[in-house]
């Protein structure tokens, strides 16, 4: 197994911006961005980075950018590295497989949600009210149920902790109307593509975060798509509403941090080899169920 690569350097740059995943570095009209292999749970980067989760990230979201380039246009120039304007000096392991080069667009402050499936807060907030971000939904819906139809549920992008579920009407007080409508416009469109193309191959995809930004007037869709870190995958085949689903995401992680007795507020623990094995191989298998490939190239 591949050393995990948790922390990025580049001689002669500027440290980049980190995320909790990525390590973002400014190259004047452009970036490069760089998915490390660091690991989040409740908020909090763990300690323990799991091995080619950057590679997988990047490789997923390569696929999607190529199949929804026709829906909407993205912030991809390159996923090459020997043809980025930078100089690597000799680090060139480090960033292969992982980084994209993007045009650099400014982005709009709303996380644009789709979901097609009952599940996390939406499940939370329907459970207390019957409607998810100020849609009413059906009574008698049970968690993971698929909802009559996929809606659109924007939230705040938060700095730190968690973005906050807003209604429409809110998300118009943020970005201009006009272009609330559009973003949910796409966000629907590419959405039931990505979630038809996954069910072909065996996978649900319940949920799933956009991002857009403007670049010279052209609106893009940008940072990660369609990846385990932005979407909830789950097997077709042990659907079953009612309850919670097998994922092909962190939730193995989760659920171990949750066993460990961690109160979410101090140094989180160390990830023992087996969790990070096995987080490890849900994420390449859900890579490779989508893409139709063997392993990770």
């Amino acid at each position: 197994m591949d050393k995990a690569v948790v922390k990025t350097t580049m001689p002669g740059m500027a440290p980049p911006q980190c995320g909790k995943v990525r390590d973002i570095y400014d190259l004047g009209d452009t970036l490069m961005i760089v998915a490390t292999d660091r690991i989040s749970t409740f908020d909090v980067v763990l300690p323990t980075g799991i091995p080619d989760k950057g590679k997988v990230l990047t490789a997923m979201s390569l696929h999607w950018f190529g199949l929804t380039k026709e829906i909407v246009s993205n912030h991809l120039v390159s996923a090459d590295i020997d043809s980025f304007p930078v100089d690597f000096g000799g680090n060139e392991d480090e960033f292969r497989g992982r980084s994209m080069l993007v045009k650099k667009a400014t982005p709009f402050p709303v996380e644009c949600v789709a979901r097609g499936y009952l599940a996390g807060s939406g499940w939370r907030e329907y459970s207390e009210s019957g409607s998810v971000c100020g849609i009413d939904l059906p009574a008698g819906l049970e968690e993971s149920s698929k909802l009559p139809e996929p809606i659109f549920t924007p939230a705040t992008k938060a700095t730190s902790g968690h973005d906050i579920n807003i209604s429409e009407q809110e998300a118009a007080g943020i970005v201009a109307p006009e272009v609330l409508a559009e973003i949910k416009r796409i966000t629907l469109n590419v959405y039931g593509f990505a979630a038809g193309y996954a069910e072909e191959r065996g996978v649900i995809i319940a949920d799933t975060k956009f991002e857009f930004g403007m670049c010279g007037g052209d609106m893009l869709l940008i940072d990660e798509v369609l990846t385990p870190d932005s979407s909830r995958f789950w097997p077709r085949l042990e659907y079953e509403p009612g309850r919670s689903q097998d994922s092909f995401d962190k939730q193995y992680v989760r659920d171990y941090m949750e066993s460990t007795g961690w109160d979410k507020a101090s140094a989180p623990p160390e990830l023992p080899d087996e969790v990070v094995a096995k987080t490890r191989e849900k994420y390449l298998e859900a890579y490779c169920i989508i893409t139709g490939k063997d392993e990770l190239e």
